[in-house]
């Protein structure tokens, strides 16, 4: 059985006119079917089963390379 393939994601929330960002990791088959990034992360219960996304407070997301 082969580990499943995660992607690094930078996501940046806003709370009242105060910026933060999270970095997470997410399965890269689960955000596949969605043209883009962000709505994954909103919609995508494969996501939502493995953290907490605010999706009020979300503004942007972005993947970024692994280090």
């Amino acid at each position: 059985m082969s580990p499943k393939k995660t992607m690094k994601v930078r996501i940046l929330f806003v709370d009242e006119g105060s910026y933060h960002h999270e970095e997470i990791r997410v399965p890269t088959a689960a955000l596949d079917d969605y043209d883009r990034l962000i709505d994954g992360l909103r919609e995508e219960p494969t996501v939502l089963k493995q953290l907490y996304v605010d999706v009020d407070r979300l503004c942007a997301a972005w993947v970024i390379d692994d280090d």
